[in-house]
Formats: C-alpha cells, sequence, structure tokens
C-alpha cells in the first residue's frame, strides 16, 4: 500500500514455477535440481545409515527402514508384481517411490516449499523412465512379438475384431500409459501448488494490503483455509507418489503376466 492507494493483487500463475537460477551463471541449476540431488542424498543416507548396522532388535533408522522398504515390497510389489517375479524390481520401486515422495513433500516444507514435478520434464522422465522398463522386460519374457500380440491381441475377441482392437489397445497400453503417469503427476503436484498460492497470497494482500477491515477479516478466513488446504496437500503429495508406483508395478506385472 502506497500513501493508503492499495496496491494491485497479483495472482499466482506458471510465472511462480519459474526459478532463477541459484549459481548465477549456471541456468540448470534452480531450486527443482537442488531439491531432487538433496532427495536423493537424504534416500541413500536414509538406506545406508538404515542397512549398516542391521541387528535382530532394530534401532529405530533401522526399523524406519524396514518399514518403509517392506511397504513397497510387500504392499506394492508383490501384490501388483506377483510372487514369483516381484523381488528383482523393488529397488527400482523402492527408489523411485521415496524419490517421488520426498520431492512431493518439499513443496510443504518451509524454506523449500517447491514441489520438483510441478515442472513437467521432472514428470516425464520418471514416466519415461518406467515405460522403458516394463516393455523392456516385456520384450526380454515374451520377444518382440510376443509382447506385441500380448499388449495388443486380447484373448477372446474374435478374429475380425482385431483390426478394430490392435490400434485401440496399442495406444492404450503402449502410448498413452506414459503419458497419463506424467501428466497424472504433474498436475496434481502444479494445481495444488497454485491453489495453495492463491488462498495464502490471496489471504496475506487482504490482510495487509487491501485497506478495509472487512476484507482483512475475511482474509484472516483465507488464510486459515489456506492451512487446512496445506494439510489436504500433504496427503495428495504423499497418495500421488503411492499411485505413481502402483501403476508402475502394474504395468510390469501385465508386462510379464502368462496371459493377457
Amino acid at each position: 500500500m502506497i500513501a493508503g492507494v492499495p496496491t494491485e493483487f497479483t495472482p499466482p500463475g506458471p510465472q511462480n514455477f519459474d526459478t532463477p537460477p541459484i549459481i548465477h551463471g549456471v541456468d540448470w541449476f534452480t531450486k527443482p535440481v537442488l531439491v531432487a540431488a538433496l532427495s536423493v542424498v537424504v534416500i541413500i543416507w536414509f538406506f545406508w545409515g538404515a542397512s549398516r548396522k542391521a541387528a535382530v532388535v532394530p534401532s529405530k533408522l533401522q526399523f524406519a527402514g524396514e518399514l518403509g522398504y517392506n511397504f513397497v515390497r510387500n504392499s506394492i510389489a508383490r501384490d501388483a508384481i506377483g510372487s514369483k517375479d516381484y523381488m528383482k524390481f523393488v529397488p527400482y520401486l523402492t527408489g523411485l517411490f521415496f524419490f517421488i515422495l520426498l520431492n512431493n513433500v518439499a513443496a510443504s516444507i518451509p524454506l523449500i516449499q517447491f514441489p520438483t514435478f510441478s515442472h513437467i520434464g521432472w514428470a516425464y522422465v520418471a514416466a519415461i523412465m518406467s515405460w522403458v522398463i516394463y516393455n523392456a522386460v516385456g520384450i526380454k519374457r515374451k520377444g518382440l512379438w510376443g509382447y506385441f500380440k500380448h499388449q495388443t491381441m486380447p484373448a477372446g475377441v474374435p478374429g475380425w475384431l482385431m483390426p478394430l482392437m490392435i490400434p485401440i489397445e496399442f495406444i492404450s497400453n503402449i502410448l498413452v500409459r506414459p503419458v497419463s503417469l506424467s501428466l497424472r503427476l504433474f498436475a496434481n503436484m502444479f494445481a495444488g501448488h497454485i491453489l495453495l498460492l492463491v488462498f495464502v497470497l490471496g489471504g496475506e494482500y487482504m490482510v495487509f494490503e487491501s485497506g478495509s477491515i472487512a476484507l482483512g477479516g475475511v482474509g484472516i478466513i483465507t488464510f486459515l483455509m489456506g492451512l487446512a488446504i496445506a494439510g489436504l496437500e500433504l496427503f495428495v503429495q504423499c497418495i500421488q507418489a503411492y499411485i505413481f508406483v502402483v501403476l508402475t508395478a502394474q504395468y510390469i506385472g501385465s508386462a510379464i503376466a502368462d496371459e493377457h
């Protein structure tokens, strides 16, 4: 506010996700890169520390590490892939889960407050990695032609319907999956962060910049609603990491399954 005149409120938008370089002249080293790098360091430290001195009576760190690992192994990998083949994919799924989880939850950590996957490129890379893995293991298990048949020719469909079913199944099972994986994660992180900014910045503006007692009262309510939305957003951040890894495991299980 200048000389009693309220300043204009600038609503948050995509420009809020354009973070400047942390180091001048190093354009690629932005906040998302820093958060991603820190998350890798934390994951390595966490599991190295949890497994370094494994004991029958676990320490708190070992207990937490085993809890996280067992959650991905038993509740995601084994259930989605099957008890025969799931163990070889547990390291990837565990790393993927905790990487996405930490980068999502970073949006709720003070001084960081930025979800890495609100930048679509990060979501694309995670989805493409999963896409390459489940297609590669499917081709390795069944051969190129066998895998193509497995993914595009559903059992029990009459032959005269195959010209229609093959392109539909190919688009659905081969082309659309990485797009839906990435967009779901990106859209939830982007929209959630925007929504939180709207309530927090809007509430702050009405309290301190509007010059109106009535709007100030509304601003306090808006800010408190923003805190509630922050709690909801934390839940969404966790559930999106879970959904991404569950779908990846299901795609792997589908790729190596004996029947379509």
